[in-house]
Parts: C-alpha cells; structure tokens; sequence
C-alpha cells in the first residue's frame, strides 16, 4: 500500500510541476498591459490572458492583439514587452499617408486607432513584410511605439509570444475585446 501511495504522489507532483511551469511557459500566460498606447481597447494596468499556441500554426490574424519582445535577449529572459495590434500581415506592403493605412495600394478600412496616426515613420514610402514579419500599431497612434518606429520596426514571427485571447482583470471589463 505504501508504494501505490509513494506512486500517487509522484505523478500529483509531477502534474503539479507541468501544470505550474508548463502552461505559463508553453501554453498560455497572463500578461499586464504597461501604458496607454492601446487605449481605448486596453489601459494600463489590465491583465490580459495571452494563448501561446496560434503563432506555431499561422493562426495570427490582421486586428489581432500581440505581445511581443523588442529583441531575441528580452524575449529569452521574458523581459521587457509590447502589446500591439497586428496591422500588416507577412508579403504585404504597408504605407501609411496622413491618418491613412494602405495595405497593398488599397486603403485598409479599420476603426481601432481612436487618435491622429502622428508620424508615419518607417511606413512613409511604404514596408513591404518578409515572409514572416507583421507590421503593428497600437490603437493610441499619436503615442505609440510601434513598427512606424525604426527603433520597434517590423516584427518577426520569432519575436511574437502571443496573442490576447481575453481580459481577466479589472472583472468588470472581463471578457474578449474588439
């Protein structure tokens, strides 16, 4: 009886272990947005949940909310992060004229940039993405860092941690977000 009991406990600690490192690390994470220029989708202090799994199969989309690393040393240290919306998608052309985003030559109808776009940085004579680079903004354009930046630049899929699948906290604004 002593070792079905020794058994049980080593596969509970084992799942516990899994469950407690495995899922934050391969699965799904909660992240803390950090600033204002995601509002008014996001402000600063959310926490949302982040799923992990979406970038290994192609499943990012054009309006989905990201987190991603500056650079490979943040992303290996889970340092610093950014949290933006996916604009231009991988082979696209982005320009950006006035308040104006064009993918392609055409005109991308959206309406989550509540401010002025500002400076249309890199995007001025149009980006063209590489096979796996998107092209992101946040949603509070005049203060954003973001791909318009060259300092943020494009962003490579290697980069990309995740993408927001809900807010869990304040929890009176739990849920999914546009």
């Amino acid at each position: 009886m002593k070792k079905k009991a020794i058994v049980e406990t080593v596969i509970f600690l084992a799942v516990s272990a899994l469950l407690l490192f495995g899922v934050p690390r391969f699965l799904m994470e909660r992240v803390i947005v950090d600033g204002p220029s995601m509002e008014s989708t996001l402000q600063n202090g959310d926490n949302i949940l982040v799923e992990k799994v979406s970038r290994y199969f192609g499943a990012l989309d054009r309006f989905d909310i990201v987190v991603f690393y500056p650079d490979e040393e943040a992303k290996k240290n889970n340092g610093r992060y950014y949290i933006k919306r996916i604009i231009g998608l991988p082979g696209e052309t982005v320009r950006i004229d006035g308040d104006v985003i064009f993918i392609n030559g055409e005109p991308l109808a959206e309406s989550f940039g509540f401010t002025k776009m500002g400076a249309p940085g890199i995007a001025k004579d149009g980006v063209t993405l590489g096979e796996d680079e998107f092209f992101v903004l946040g949603d509070n354009r005049i203060i954003s860092k973001d791909s318009r930046s060259e300092a943020v630049g494009v962003v490579p899929l290697s980069r990309i941690g995740g993408k927001m699948i809900l807010r869990i906290f304040p929890f009176g604004k739990f849920g999914t977000v546009n």
